[in-house]
């Protein structure tokens, strides 16, 4: 079930929210529990055992760890279970197919297993929770319903942010649901709805066009407006699903933390990753970097541990070679920029505005393309290389302008600091809050006209 369909708006949530409202306090973890099962169940009713049976797991090894007995020993168990449910999952046909492909024969069966929705996020979260136990970031392991509570989450289980338990574990145990809260929780879902449905959904009809003509017909400039386009598409998509899972946390007491803060607006690499995916980035940083050393070991030792974070991070994303070459090339020019150019940036925010608004489109679409020979043939096209006749001419190239280039322009306004400086103006008046109607009945519009509404996090 996805935020933005009309199931989901108009049947579950209101049926949620009255058992919720109508619950006693202590007996609403029970409720958030249930719908979030119900929740999970639609999209994905065997898998829903498999996530039962993870929290299950995981908190008994809590408890191991909690009672100071072999806390090692339960830590390491946690996270061999975790990962290893999703390596089958989600990696075991990328590395067999690998292994098979080394030994020049079948040496390795293809299990072909549908990945269940959200086990990346989910998994993270509980190898979060036991390691905070184990390091003592977090003092107590809640109860069995808490716990299963935080993980099953239905704002933040599909596609994040990825919470940690010490930021809602006091919210677990007791919140209160105020009128003001809900209203903005309300306003954040609307302007993630349409951030979605609104610039996500309508960009992307660009990018599948783009990919429909072919990529070796494509003129120069046809190959940047389509990576650009699709630089908006993920970003808006998946802004879009954080600002609705903030949304709905603030609707039922609780603070999600946030995901995303402006990240075109940054001037290197650098800053881009401070600003995108935030809580992924924290998790690498707090659970694997920062154990590996960090940059308390040397230059040589920092770039190690910065390669393995990055190279983790593109494999995250995805069971595919462009995913990891998507990640290690992010990881050299963290390097470049910590070592050779980024002060100069630092200095020149304009050129390194330039410098970010050139690289985030090529590296959006290694990450998008996996067949690498598509992928050269596109990164080519970029550069001006054809390798054939191009078919999709100067003609078309104004036709795809007049068609879509107010919808370029007002991404590329949203992708600023405008609205979030709108939004905190206009807050608790009433102007934000018919901003919100129409966003919200726009979008509802759109859906129910059976628009393309796919959400790209669903896949990782």
């Amino acid at each position: 079930m996805q935020f933005s369909s009309l199931e989901f708006i108009f049947r579950f949530l209101p049926l949620f929210f009255l058992c919720y409202f109508v619950m006693p306090e202590r007996g609403r973890n029970v409720v958030l529990l249930l719908g979030s099962l119900v929740f999970y169940a639609v999209g994905e009713p065997v898998y829903i055992f498999l996530m039962i049976a993870s929290i299950l797991f995981n908190y008994g090894a809590a408890k191991g760890i909690a009672r100071c007995r072999a806390k090692r020993f339960w830590l390491i168990a946690a996270i061999v279970v975790d990962l290893g449910a999703l390596f089958l999952f989600k990696y075991f046909d990328f590395f067999a197919q690998n292994v098979n492909l080394l030994l020049h024969r079948d040496a390795l069966p293809m299990l072909q297993l549908t990945l269940p929705l959200g086990i990346s996020f989910y998994t993270f979260q509980m190898i979060s929770y036991v390691a905070d136990l184990y390091m003592g970031n977090i003092q107590s392991t809640g109860t069995l319903l808490e716990f299963g509570t935080y993980v099953s989450m239905f704002p933040q289980l599909i596609a994040g942010p990825i919470v940690q338990f010490k930021e809602v574990s006091q919210q677990l145990r007791k919140r209160t649901l105020r009128i003001r809260a809900f209203e903005q929780g309300l306003e954040l879902f609307c302007l993630g709805l349409g951030s979605k449905v609104l610039l996500a959904n309508k960009i992307s009809i660009f990018w599948n066009q783009v990919q429909g003509i072919g990529f070796a017909s494509i003129s120069t400039p046809i190959a940047w407006m389509g990576a650009v386009a699709f630089s908006f598409q993920i970003y808006f998509d998946f802004w879009g699903y954080s600002l609705m899972a903030m949304g709905l946390g603030c609707m039922m007491g609780f603070q999600i933390p946030r995901n995303f803060s402006v990240p075109y607006m940054a001037h290197s690499a650098t800053e881009f990753w401070r600003r995108w995916h935030i809580t992924l980035g924290r998790f690498f940083r707090e659970y694997v970097y920062i154990p590996l050393g960090g940059n308390r070991k040397g230059k040589l030792r920092t770039v190690f541990n910065l390669f393995v974070v990055w190279a983790l991070t593109g494999l995250w994303h995805g069971a595919s070679w462009n995913f990891v070459l998507w990640g290690i090339g992010f990881f050299v020019l963290l390097v470049l920029e910590k070592n050779v150019y980024g002060a100069f940036l630092e200095k020149h925010p304009a050129i390194g505005h330039l410098y970010l608004w050139i690289l985030v489109p090529v590296s959006w679409m290694v990450f998008e393309i996996t067949d690498f020979s598509q992928l050269l043939i596109y990164l080519k096209q970029m550069v001006g290389i054809h390798t054939q006749q191009v078919l999709v001419t100067g003609e078309q190239l104004l036709r795809y302008v007049k068609e879509y280039g107010w919808l370029f322009g007002v991404c590329a306004l949203c992708a600023t600091w405008l609205p979030v400086g709108l939004y905190r103006k206009l807050q608790g008046s009433r102007w934000l809050v018919l901003i919100c109607l129409v966003i919200f009945w726009l979008s509802v519009y759109e859906i129910k006209q059976g628009a393309n509404n796919p959400f790209l996090y669903f896949r990782f």
